[in-house]
């Protein structure tokens, strides 16, 4: 059995997009897909458009946070088969044609504990902050098909990956878990892969101040994984590996005047965020909030009109 769970905060119309992506594929095993939120908005939506679909399943969610509810989820998923798959993906994005069955393929090597699907940014590149989401996105599925392949740990992108069921039944919601499951499924000796086809389409921030902070907590979330787990590894995403990244795409990526200018632009303002979310994790010793619920994201995540 695959179990798809959508986390969606009253995005009735992407959510509504985010579930049909999954249905209209050729899934080869049945299949269920559970839609958390908090809202009843959202339960009325799935009842009126797939009142017919007896694959999906609404879980009210206690507005806890993002990690919250999916350690709710993972322990109401009453299975003890390690063939079972776990798939997690946000109702704010889409998966791509055939994006399930690639990640399936994965779990074919029994030593697979977790795939990371390809993130693809929807924003123009033609203004400077889509352009900023298509380097993040391409640097960083550069970086893990390249440790994938070598064998080595990288962290996963949350808009879209999955665990082999029975590793984990749950995880400590001080660290984003895109971040702390990949590593305790690493550290119970179980392979993290990277399946480039496995697609997954993102819109990402349009203005700086929501550029700053996502960007803001996907650091904290990172930097949190060493008071839950209890080491620091220097093959995950730090600011020397962030700024050896970029300064590799610097080289090949820019194409004119202008993405170059863009490109330097970003740099100082990863640089600048980076050292604020240190600043206020190391010194402050303000503890990791997954920031699902919260109010600078309510912009993007109301409900639909």
């Amino acid at each position: 059995m695959i179990h798809i769970i959508i986390t969606s905060y009253g995005e009735l119309n992407s959510t509504e997009k985010a579930i049909k992506s999954f249905l209209d594929q050729k899934i080869t095993k049945p299949f269920k897909i559970i839609v958390a939120d908090p809202y009843t908005e959202t339960k009325w939506m799935l009842e009126e458009k797939f009142f017919n679909e007896k694959k999906i399943e609404y879980f009210e969610d206690e507005d806890k946070g993002k990690s919250y509810a999916l350690n709710m989820l993972m322990k109401k998923i009453d299975s003890k088969k390690i063939d079972d798959i776990i798939i997690f993906s946000d109702g704010d994005v889409y998966v791509g044609n055939n994006s399930v069955n690639e990640i399936l393929k994965k779990f074919e090597d029994p030593n697979v504990g977790c795939v990371c699907g390809r993130p693809i940014s929807l924003n123009k590149k033609s203004n400077m902050l889509g352009y900023w989401s298509h380097v993040a996105f391409e640097e960083m599925n550069s970086t893990r098909k390249r440790l994938s392949n070598s064998k080595e740990f990288f962290e996963v992108s949350g808009y879209l990956f999955a665990i082999r069921n029975g590793i984990i039944k749950s995880f400590p919601i001080g660290a984003s878990e895109d971040n702390v499951i990949p590593m305790l499924i690493r550290k119970n000796e179980y392979k993290v892969e990277y399946a480039e086809r496995a697609e997954v389409f993102v819109m990402s921030p349009k203005n700086f101040n929501e550029w700053k902070t996502q960007k803001n907590r996907n650091i904290k979330g990172h930097l949190a994984l060493r008071r839950v787990i209890g080491h620091f590894d220097k093959r995950k995403n730090t600011i020397f590996g962030e700024a050896w990244r970029g300064l590799s795409f610097f080289f090949k990526y820019p194409n004119n005047i202008k993405e170059y200018f863009w490109y330097v632009l970003m740099a100082f303002s990863r640089l600048y965020v980076w050292m604020s979310a240190a600043f206020e994790t190391d010194i402050l010793e303000k503890k990791y909030s997954d920031g699902w619920r919260s109010e600078e994201n309510l912009k993007t995540t109301k409900i639909d009109d």
